[in-house]
Formats: C-alpha cells, structure tokens, sequence
C-alpha cells in the first residue's frame, strides 16, 4: 500500500511500472482501477503517452507493438495486455485473473471491502502476481484506515510505504513554490535565510526526521492561509498525520498525533510474565496493555466500560496513577461479564485496590454487583443522587451516563487531555479519539463506520471521575 499526499506522484509511477511489466514481459494481465471516469481517463491517457515514447524504431526487438488500443485497453502483440476501469458497485475483476491488480486513490472507493476481496479473488495465484494499493487517505472510518492500522501493527498481509511531504523525490517538484516561500520569508527577516537557531519546537522534530530548510519555509508560507491540521492532512509527514479529520472532532487532533507519535510501547509478555496475576497471562498484549507495574504506596485511578462479551462491543479498562499517568489498557470484545467482573476485580486488587469508576448503564450493573457481593471489592465510585419526589439524596454505586452527564464526562477528559493533566499510553485509545466526533444534534461518539468503537474513550473519561471525586474507601 502507497500511503501519499496529495500531487505525490505515486500514480505516475505506478502506470510506468505498468507499461514495464507489459513490454518487458509476455502474456501479462494488468488491470488498474481508479475511483471515478476523469480519474480513470487522466490515469490511462498518461500511460499511452508513455508507451508512445518508446523508442520502438529504434529499439524493435525490445519493445512490442501495439495491437489494440481502445479507450480502457491496450493489448500488444506480446499477448500482454493493460486495462483500465472505474471502480463501482459491480465486483472488480470478475472473470478474468490479472497478474498485476493496481487499486488507485483505494479510500475513496465505495464498499472498499467487497471491492477488495474481489481483487483479490481475481489475482492469479504466483510468486510474481502482485496486488497494490495506492492513495491519499479520506478520513477514518473507512477500510483503508483499518487496513493501515492493521499494517503498522503487523497484523495485515499487506505492507505500508509512506512517502514524507519532504522527501527528496519532491524537491525538484516544488521548486518554484520552494523559491517564492524562500523569497518571501527573506522579505520579512531582513533578507536572512531560515536558519535551525530559528526553528520552533515542531520544525526542529521534522528537521531531525531530514526535513531541509527549504521544505521548512515551504511550510511556513503554507500555513499563512491554512490551518497546521489542514496542512498536516493535504502534506503529512507522517503516516498519522495523513488521517488527521479537521470536521467535528471532539478532540485536539494534533494533540492527539503527538501523543500517538511518542507514546510508549507496552511491556512485552517474556518481559514481564512473572510479576503478573496467572488470571492476566492470556491476555498480555492480547488486549491487556502494561505500560507501569504497580508500585507500593502508590494510588491508582481506573475506569471501567463494560460490554456482553458477544463480540460487538469492548469490555474495556483504563487505569491511571494520581499524577495522571496511564499504567494500564484493558479492551475484550469476547469476556463475557462474569469474567469481566473477575478480571477487574485481580487487577484492581494487584493495583494497590485500585480506585474504581465502573458505569452503571447495561451489563455495568452486572458487573458492579458481581464486584460488591462475588468479590467483596469495596473501593468503588458512588454516585450522589436525589429522589426528585423526596427531595432525599441516596450514594448509588458507579456512573450513570445519561446525555447531560455525558457531556460532563467527555468535557473534563478533553481538558485534561488537552491540557497535560494525563498522559495517555495506549495507542488504541488515541485512535478511538481520532474517531470522536460531535453529531449535527449536539450528541457524542464514535464515527459512524462498521468496527469504529469508542469503549477505550468512555473507560478513560471514568478515570478522570475516580481521580476527580477524591474517595479513597479502603
């Protein structure tokens, strides 16, 4: 997969690669799908003006003729063929096998998923058979976001290359627009050139990542008539970066970046397998996230979202110590409540009793009683309410989320996200705030996409109300 940013050049390339392989092979199936007709046209015009400049007279047993040239085809008269099509609703491929199958500006496809199995199910099966994908990225909730994510954990079978908006591949290409920001900056520095004693704390991350100062006037003169996450999203420097929304998300998304970009990588299971509860081990990075073992006399703050356990939704822990630091990350969709129950109560009690926000709301219920009367485990959050006919209060255990509290919930996790009263470790975590957004009727929650969850969200904000409230009942 060709991760790019907008004008990146990867397309050119890739229908060059194309021709090679058809010229320089026999009997090669190539096909390449782009996602709308001017796309499509704009890719396959570029591809015969490149096989029109082959030096055929000069060169005539290298390069093979052309025996049929269509508006979607070319086939030679080496029997190898290109194809070219616009993705739609109909499968991709079906009928034929392709040696190549190339999947151009792939996230803005509609029902990315079945068009994809169906390329793959059309590729000939062979060490040279190839599928690629190549595109700017649109947004998070689609399946070239997940299939990225999935990459960079190592859990996909396709890799992920990303080009920088710096790379020295595009030095020559904005050349002009390098020379009118280099131009205008001197105006403005008394004729000085930019120098790395001027960098700003952000130029100077990309300037040790090979970003030259050239590059860095660029984006200066950039971000005179764009936002830093409209320009992070059009020319990314990294692979986050790409998926940054600039819409209606709830939280700071270059916040959020940062965080992603230097959050810590949890224990490892050979690491640390001694020193955990025997109840844990199945889950070490298995969902279970250890970024801090417990200390003595240390405080801890957790919170807890619970789900049935039947695979739609997480059972989900987030626990941090009382400077805000996060030590823990628990997410299951398969652990059903009674073990959910049980799991909260180990890590709890190996945690110091940990100090618990648990929601009320569903299968939290459940979970709260199992906790009280299974396990006796009494360091838990009690909500003050009041009976609005008595006008009497009465403690009820966990958090009742309801539209008003909710709102309570997710405004004190953003400040204090936002504001560094916590450093978040978990990287699924960062991703379910990538996702959060605010809805046109004032609701909040996860993007709307098949698999998008916003468990990790929910459990962390609980967090900020065990650290809030002040309790300590063991």
């Amino acid at each position: 997969m060709f991760l790019k940013h907008v004008k990146g050049g990867i397309s050119t390339y890739t229908v060059a690669k194309a021709l090679w392989r058809a010229v320089t092979n026999e009997n090669e199936n190539i096909l390449i799908v782009s996602y709308k007709s001017d796309s499509s046209k704009a890719l396959f015009e570029k591809l015969k003006s490149m096989n029109d400049w082959l030096p055929r007279d000069k060169y005539p047993d290298v390069f093979p003729n052309v025996k049929r040239d269509n508006r979607d085809e070319l086939l030679f008269d080496n029997g190898s063929r290109i194809t070219c099509l616009v993705a739609s609703n109909k499968s991709i491929g079906r009928g034929s096998t392709y040696s190549w199958i190339h999947l151009s500006e792939y996230a803005f496809y509609d029902r990315q998923e079945m068009q994809l199995l169906s390329a793959e199910q059309s590729l000939a099966k062979g060490s040279h058979s190839v599928l690629t994908i190549e595109t700017t990225s649109n947004g998070t909730s689609n399946n070239f976001y997940k299939l990225t994510m999935a990459s960079m954990k190592g859990n996909s079978k396709y890799k992920t290359m990303f080009i920088p908006f710096y790379h020295d591949l595009y030095k020559k290409q904005f050349k002009f627009e390098h020379d009118e920001a280099e131009t205008w900056y001197k105006d403005n520095n008394k004729g000085a050139r930019l120098s790395v004693k001027d960098l700003e704390p952000d130029e100077k991350l990309l300037y040790e990542k090979g970003c030259n100062l050239r590059f860095i006037m660029w984006r200066k003169y950039k971000l005179l008539d764009m936002t830093l996450q409209e320009f992070q999203q059009e020319y990314p420097s990294n692979i986050l970066e790409s998926f940054i929304s600039t819409g209606s998300s709830v939280f700071d998304q270059t916040t959020v970046l940062d965080r992603l970009n230097s959050a810590m990588q949890p224990y490892k299971k050979n690491e640390i397998v001694e020193g955990v509860p025997e109840l844990l081990h199945k889950f070490i990075n298995k969902g279970l996230e250890l970024f801090y073992l417990p200390k003595r006399g240390v405080k801890y703050y957790g919170g807890c979202d619970s789900a049935s356990g039947g695979g739609n939704d997480y059972s989900t822990i987030s626990i941090f110590n009382e400077e805000g630091q996060q030590v823990l990350s628990f997410y299951n969709n398969r652990v059903p409540v009674y073990e959910f129950a049980e799991i909260i109560d180990c890590i709890g009690k190996w945690y110091n009793y940990c100090f618990f926000a648990i929601e009320r709301n569903s299968y939290g219920l459940p979970v709260l009683e199992r906790l009280r009367k299974d396990y006796s485990y009494l360091n838990l959050y009690k909500q003050k309410l009041f009976d609005q006919r008595t006008g009497k209060k009465k403690m009820q255990l966990g958090f009742t989320t309801t539209a008003s509290s909710k709102s309570v919930l997710i405004s004190d996790l953003k400040e204090n996200f936002e504001k560094g009263l916590m450093l978040v470790e978990c990287r699924e975590t960062l991703q379910q705030f990538q996702l959060f957004v605010e809805n046109a009727n004032g609701s909040m929650g996860n993007k709307k996409g098949d698999k998008n969850h916003d468990d990790l969200v929910i459990s962390t904000a609980l967090s900020i109300q065990a650290r809030k409230i002040g309790k300590w009942y063991v």
